[in-house]
């Protein structure tokens, strides 16, 4: 659009438009006059010179007076160069709307409305410098519809409408705290979530999300809890409450301690020992955190730790995994001595007899007359490992895989009453060489198994056979022939049965 506008060459005032009645080709009239403009002979001509100030000579008719008007073209286009975009910013960070406005004479200037109210630029947060304007530290007042107007002399345009969007980045209200449990009480974590949008929240463990079922999750509003019902070992660890939008993501941490009350793992048993011997009294546990074990003999109050500096001429020490061992027993060391396990958790303690004799009558070590079998199980079956021992006294029974005590270590395994081991669960991780150890004060005697655990059931899957299906037991040995380097043995073969006998073991001792 185009507009005239006339000046008065001695004060280069303009002539407000209002005054300009007509246009007539040569003839302009104002309020009171008509000026005959020489320079024009058409209305063509005076529409179309070019848009900066041109001298044109008038004449007023009714005075004959001759003046000089200053012409100019105005112009001011509908379309802005560039229209400023939509804006979506987190509360804080600045705003930032550009826009170019459309060409015109004179060079139009800027200002910006939102919704429909003058932006005023006295604002310190707001600067509007050419076509940018920036709204520093975003509040959410901020948002709303944003034009860009231009204007010049032909009058005002405007932009199309952006929109300026300020959410806010998650925050915390309540961030989950550090506990400590007892194994099997319950616990919560919470967190108490805000932000706009509404944050998205999840729970993770050790930077893994958390399953559910074993953890259950509720939220009521912008409350957030993570609640386990019966903890376990397995639960301690770092769980962290994490809340996402659209413009920000924030993490919180608290870890979870859970206290084992200590058990035994392997109980200490009573001994008879010969005076000079060694005794040994085994006594292993668990617990979190790792139970402080130490001895000490009924009636006494001196008390023996792991790692204690020995005293001199002592004969009593006590291992790093809690066994006392008492050297060159003598008969004053006859009692009860008493193994005991202490944690924040609680404390255990058990007691075994040590029975000192002048001489042991010849008794053999322990006799294991079922010992585990190879075998090939499929993963998540069961594995039942056989060992029935017998002697006297009776001994104990006790278990290593690949040479390293294994029983109390995994929740899956148990001791079945009569020496046999059982792991439920089983995984390809629980391949190796089982060991049963039958333990006396007669001696030691073991028999080791290898355990295969395969991926699927299918071909090459060797299991336990049951006692049925064994051969019967030999008939006593009859001694012949015996040298002092050698010995003649023959015995009668057991029942028979689904498996055949394929040899015999002949152990000896002295």
């Amino acid at each position: 659009m185009a507009l005239l506008a006339f000046y008065l060459q001695s004060t280069y005032s303009q002539i407000a438009p209002e005054y300009i009645v007509a246009n007539y080709g040569r003839y302009i009239r104002l309020a009171s006059v008509f000026l005959l403009c020489s320079s024009v002979r058409k209305k063509e001509q005076l529409n179309h010179l070019i848009p900066h100030k041109t001298k044109i000579q008038c004449t007023n008719i009714s005075l004959r007076l001759t003046s000089v008007l200053l012409f100019m073209l105005l112009v001011l286009r509908d379309d802005f160069r560039q229209n400023p975009t939509d804006a979506v910013v987190a509360a804080g960070e600045p705003a930032i709307l550009e826009c170019v406005p459309p060409r015109g004479h004179p060079e139009p200037t800027i200002y910006w409305r939102k919704d429909k109210n003058r932006i005023d630029d006295k604002d310190d947060r707001i600067t509007i410098r050419g076509g940018k304007l920036m709204i520093s530290n975003s509040r959410k007042s901020d948002a709303g519809m944003y034009i860009c107007v231009a204007t010049n002399m032909v009058g005002e345009r405007d932009s199309e409408t952006a929109q300026v969007t300020v959410f806010e980045r998650p925050t915390f209200l309540k961030r989950p705290i550090n506990q400590v449990v007892l194994e099997e009480e319950s616990v919560e974590f919470r967190c108490l979530v805000q932000g706009d949008p509404q944050p998205n929240v999840r729970w993770r463990k050790d930077d893994v999300d958390v399953p559910r079922g074993r953890y259950e999750i509720k939220y009521d509003k912008d409350d957030y809890v993570l609640r386990i019902k019966r903890t376990s070992i397995g639960d301690e660890g770092v769980f962290s409450c994490v809340a996402e939008n659209r413009v920000g993501k924030l993490e919180a941490s608290a870890t979870l301690t859970v206290r084992a009350a200590p058990q035994f793992v392997v109980r200490p048993r009573d001994q008879i020992i010969a005076q000079g011997r060694t005794a040994t009294f085994p006594c292993e546990t668990k617990g979190n955190p790792q139970p402080a074990v130490f001895w000490q003999k009924e009636g006494s109050q001196n008390l023996l730790f792991p790692n204690q500096p020995p005293q001199p001429h002592s004969r009593f020490s006590v291992s790093p995994g809690g066994d006392l061992t008492i050297s060159n027993v003598q008969r004053s060391d006859t009692g009860y001595y008493i193994c005991q396990a202490l944690t924040v958790a609680g404390s255990i303690l058990a007691k075994a007899q040590l029975e000192v004799t002048d001489v042991l009558t010849d008794r053999p070590p322990p006799v294991i007359r079922q010992g585990p079998s190879n075998q090939s199980l499929p993963r998540d079956s069961v594995a039942l490992l056989r060992c029935q021992a017998s002697g006297e006294p009776i001994p104990s029974v006790s278990w290593l895989k690949d040479g390293v005590s294994l029983l109390g270590k995994d929740p899956r395994m148990s001791l079945q009453e009569l020496g046999s081991l059982q792991i439920r669960n089983i995984k390809v991780s629980d391949s190796g060489i089982y060991t049963c150890v039958a333990t006396s004060s007669s001696g030691e005697t073991s028999w080791s198994a290898f355990l295969e655990v395969k991926e699927s059931a299918g071909t090459g899957v060797v299991k336990s056979q049951e006692e049925p299906e064994l051969p019967g037991p030999p008939s006593k040995p009859q001694v012949t022939d015996v040298t002092k380097n050698s010995v003649s043995l023959s015995w009668q073969t057991g029942a028979s049965a689904t498996a055949p006998v394929s040899s015999y073991v002949i152990e000896a001792f002295r």
